[in-house]
């Protein structure tokens, strides 16, 4: 998601993405954690969203 994206969403968009996310983030460690995932780069990915989006809502909080 790029950050153009994320400035665009409202939010509650961004808190509700934030949570879909997490609970992917957990799901995909898990799961590569019992079966080694095809591309488990998609792992880090997920988790740079995540860290993203957390930012951009507490930038918003700050302001």
């Amino acid at each position: 998601m790029k950050k153009q994206e994320i400035k665009e969403l409202s939010n509650q968009e961004l808190t509700e993405k934030l949570v879909e996310l997490k609970k992917l983030h957990a799901d995909l460690k898990i799961a590569h954690f019992v079966t080694p995932l095809e591309n488990p780069l998609q792992i880090r990915k997920v988790r740079r969203t995540v860290a993203k989006l957390a930012t951009e809502l507490t930038n918003r909080d700050n302001q």
